[in-house]
Formats: C-alpha cells, sequence, structure tokens
C-alpha cells in the first residue's frame, strides 16, 4: 500500500514535471553557468505561475549563492535552485493542524467562497464526505440561490457523501437561506455545517456586499460563526488566483485557501506566488476527481511530494 506521501507524489506527477522538469531539461540543455541560464530558469518560474517578484527574489538569491560558492556545474545549480525554492515555502509556516479535526464547537461553521467555475461545489462535496466518513453529523447548505444548477448540483454532492442539504427554490435572498440553515444546525446539534456561496464575478460589487450580509446574518444565528471562511481557487488561474484572494478578503476575512485542479496544472508555481503576496494560508489541496480526492495542505508533506522522487519520498 502506498504512503500518504507518495500517493500525493503521485497525484502531483503533472504539476511536478511540468514545472521542475523544466527546470531540469533545461539545465542539461544550457549545459553551463551562464548569464543565459539565469534568465531562462527565471522564465520558466514565471511561465510557471510563481509571479515577477517572487521569480526574481529566487533568481537573485540563487546568483548569490552559487557566486559565494563558485559553483560551474548547472546540475550544481539545479540543487541550490531547489534548495531556495523549498527554504521559502519553509519560512514562516503558519499553523498546520488538520482541517478535518476541528475544535469541538457545535455546529462548527465552514463558509466557501470563491468565483464559479472554481471547484468550489466539488470541494464543498469532498470536505463533505471526510467529515461524514469521521463520523460527524453533516449538513451543507446550499447558498448559491442564483443558479439552478448549482442548487443541483451541491444536492448531487451531498447525496454522493451521505449527508443532510438545506436547499430552497432559486432565486430565494441567500442570506436568509444561510441564516436559516445555520439555526437549524445549531437547533439540531449538527457537527459540522459547509455553506455554499454564489460566485458571480461579473457584479463584483454586489457580490461583496452580499458576502457581507452573509457573514452579519451567520453571526446572529451563531455568534462565533463562521469559524472558517476558505477561498476555493483554481491552481490553473495563475496571478488571476491572487487577486481574487485579495477581493474575497476585503469583503469577508478569509481564515485560508483550497487549492483547487492541482493535479492537473502543469504550473505548480502558484504556492510560491500565494507565499509571495498573500497572509492567507493554503488549507486544502484538491488533487483529484473522486470524492476522497482532498488533501490537508501540509508544507513538508508538500515540498517531499513535489521536490523528491522514489525512495526519497518515503516518509519520516
Amino acid at each position: 500500500m502506498l504512503s500518504k506521501l507518495r500517493s500525493l507524489r503521485d497525484k502531483l506527477s503533472k504539476s511536478k514535471s511540468g514545472f521542475m522538469g523544466k527546470i531540469e531539461e533545461t539545465v542539461k540543455v544550457r549545459g553551463v553557468v551562464d548569464d543565459q541560464l539565469y534568465e531562462d530558469l527565471e522564465e520558466i518560474l514565471i511561465k510557471n505561475d510563481c509571479g515577477t517578484e517572487m521569480a526574481e527574489r529566487i533568481i537573485t538569491s540563487l546568483r548569490k549563492e552559487v557566486k559565494e560558492d563558485r559553483i560551474t556545474d548547472p546540475e550544481v545549480v539545479q540543487i541550490y535552485l531547489v534548495d531556495i525554492m523549498q527554504n521559502i515555502l519553509f519560512k514562516d509556516i503558519p499553523d498546520e493542524s488538520d482541517f478535518f479535526q476541528p475544535p469541538a464547537l457545535q455546529p462548527y461553521v465552514i463558509a466557501f467562497v470563491g468565483v464559479n467555475g472554481t471547484g468550489k461545489t466539488t470541494t464543498i462535496g469532498k470536505v463533505a464526505n471526510r467529515f461524514a466518513q469521521s463520523g460527524k453529523k453533516v449538513l451543507i447548505v446550499a447558498g448559491d440561490t442564483f443558479r439552478a444548477a448549482a442548487i443541483d448540483q451541491v444536492a448531487i454532492w451531498a447525496e454522493r457523501a451521505g449527508v443532510h442539504i438545506m436547499r430552497s427554490e432559486p432565486e430565494r435572498d441567500p442570506a436568509s437561506v444561510i441564516y436559516d440553515g445555520v439555526a437549524s444546525a445549531v437547533a439540531k446539534k449538527y457537527d459540522i455545517v459547509l455553506i455554499d456561496t454564489a460566485g458571480r464575478q461579473h457584479t463584483k460589487e454586489r457580490l461583496m456586499k452580499e458576502l457581507q450580509k452573509i457573514d452579519r446574518v451567520i453571526k446572529k444565528a451563531c455568534p462565533e460563526a463562521p469559524h472558517e471562511t476558505i477561498l476555493v481557487v483554481d491552481s490553473t488561474t495563475g496571478q488571476n488566483a491572487i487577486s481574487q484572494a485579495k477581493h474575497f478578503d476585503e469583503a469577508i476575512k478569509l481564515t485560508g485557501l483550497a487549492l483547487t485542479k492541482f493535479d492537473g496544472t502543469a504550473k505548480g508555481g502558484i504556492i510560491f506566488n500565494i507565499k509571495q503576496n498573500l497572509e492567507i494560508p493554503v488549507r486544502l489541496l484538491g488533487v483529484g476527481e473522486q470524492i476522497e480526492d482532498i488533501e490537508n495542505f501540509h508544507t513538508v508533506r508538500f515540498v517531499k511530494a513535489f521536490f523528491t522522487s522514489g525512495d526519497e519520498a518515503e516518509e519520516e
């Protein structure tokens, strides 16, 4: 049986080969340590969504260390590069407690936000399944009331996960639906409440006001809630994900990010972009289409899975 670490490594193989594979190929083809090698490596970092500032920071550090240690072998330069990138991820690691082992509060309310198409509803279904599998009594509240398809979709995921759902007719005020859902969860002693919200990016100002209203009504039903507010972002969207996070954080204070489709992107550098530009931790990683394909984001495990292979990836 594969270890969790090896399983994660396998799921990240496309992202890893697209990112780290290009670095390895460039080092071998160039064959010498010169300005062109550094420029090529920086271009790879930028194209793989590290962000311009982070890419420049990484290459500046690489140049400095290579010069100080008088490295002339490009394959050793690659080792230095990987080391620098790992150290960036390891710096100032936030609390990485198990997302699926929350404090014993009843109910524990988690709001999910994000623009349409990021995989928000799918993420909610996967999270619901994980909580249900651990014996939690789970309620999904279908708060994206302006799209009948969204209500139907989250209902399908609730059925797959074997959890309850509170839904309404389309176009009902989402804040009202969410208030009723949280109040019902309090009365019926649910362990976990997962709230789906609308993600209409084309009406940004209205959407943000709606989220602020939702935050207020959640607190009316359960004063300490939401205990988590997770922004779901598509790993393939690059810099746009950073912009989304900043806008949503202004409207409703985010506690973490869920990166979806990370198994299907060749642009794994989004992790470094987030580190550079946001003070919001990654909490969840979507790594497949199956209901069980959701992972806690754990920096040490991620680094080992992303930067190592074969026997190197054994768990400590």
